[in-house]
């Protein structure tokens, strides 16, 4: 678990399926994760979830508000998968309920992440991508001070040819902060 002023980032119970599944129905949110997904769907990825047996990093995380524990989405750091064009590194990321989008829950969860990742696994990198288009998580990537790094851009290999979002950008961090706008640390 990891706790920032605002949020909590835990495993997943059995009472996030229903708001995970409402947020991943939501057309707006699947829109920039490739398509809404099916109740039967989303249980599927919070069964990979807690399935994770990532080597590197906690996975995919619940984020909650301290507040009053409302569920708000998932964010992750986690070593990219073996088919992928950026096979090894180590991936930050976030997906929002639209009523959390704008108040800054992402950068804080990212913020907490890049911190554990930095200081209590000692990575010394960390990527994060998203497509052309997401301009919303693009501004996150910029307010880390995560360089972008052009030459490592890709066509996401899940997404057909001629879709949409299939270009994608990439960001990175270093832990020293060098190659990046600040370091963690």
């Amino acid at each position: 678990m990891i706790e920032t002023v605002r949020l909590i980032l835990r495993p997943w119970r059995e009472a996030d399926r229903a708001p995970y599944a409402a947020m991943m129905a939501d057309p707006e949110v699947g829109y920039w994760l490739g398509g809404a997904l099916s109740e039967a769907q989303a249980n599927t990825q919070i069964d990979r979830f807690m399935a994770d047996s990532a080597s590197r990093g906690p996975g995919f995380l619940a984020v909650e508000r301290r507040e009053d524990g409302a569920f708000l989405g998932a964010a992750c750091l986690r070593e990219v998968a073996a088919d992928h064009p950026l096979a090894g590194e180590v991936e930050i990321g976030w997906r929002l309920a639209r009523s959390a989008w704008g108040a800054g829950y992402a950068t804080e969860a990212a913020l907490a992440l890049l911190d554990h990742g930095f200081r209590r696994l000692g990575f010394p990198e960390i990527v994060a991508f998203t497509a052309v288009s997401n301009a919303r998580s693009q501004a996150v990537m910029e307010r880390l001070a995560f360089e972008r790094q052009p030459h490592r851009d890709f066509e996401h290999p899940a997404l057909e040819p001629g879709h949409p979002l299939r270009r994608h950008v990439v960001y990175a961090m270093t832990a020293d902060g060098s190659g990046a706008g600040a370091a963690i640390g």
